[in-house]
């Protein structure tokens, strides 16, 4: 599995989103902090808006909230929602059935790297992310000091 940018920038954009504690933020703002195409950042975000992890808020200080709590968000959600299926290889996929199972000698392999994709994705929380970014830009803030 091939993380896309669609995933990558919808966690990106998410984050900067949530660092502003319910607060609006516009998209013009979060295309210019994460160096993301205005135009690309409006389809990623009408995905996250379907799918019920922002809302738009309208108005003179109108933009994106959450529509959840950061800790209720999960990466692996988000990555499903923007990726589909994140199964390294088709064999492990729920709905797949192999028929070269008999004799593969990798499937067990590619099943623990699923596992262990889903639990890292799964046990990350949107919260966590925004915590990590904090930190990282507090960091980059002292090294210029």
């Amino acid at each position: 599995m091939w993380i896309s940018t669609r995933a990558q920038y919808g966690l990106r954009a998410l984050i900067e989103i949530g660092r502003h504690h319910g607060e609006s933020v516009s998209l013009r703002d979060v295309s210019r902090r994460q160096g993301i195409s205005l135009h690309y950042l409006e389809q990623l975000v009408a995905s996250l808006r379907r799918a019920g992890f922002v809302k738009s808020v309208r108005g003179a200080k109108g933009g994106y909230q959450l529509a959840r709590a950061p800790q209720d968000i999960t990466a692996y959600e988000v990555v499903v929602v923007m990726e589909g299926t994140i199964a390294p290889v088709a064999c492990v996929e729920e709905d797949h059935e192999c028929t070269s199972s008999s004799v593969c000698g990798t499937q067990v392999f590619w099943k623990r790297v699923d596992d262990a994709l889903r639990d890292v994705l799964g046990s990350s929380t949107l919260r966590d992310l925004i915590q990590e970014a904090e930190v990282t830009e507090h960091g980059q803030l002292i090294q210029l000091t």
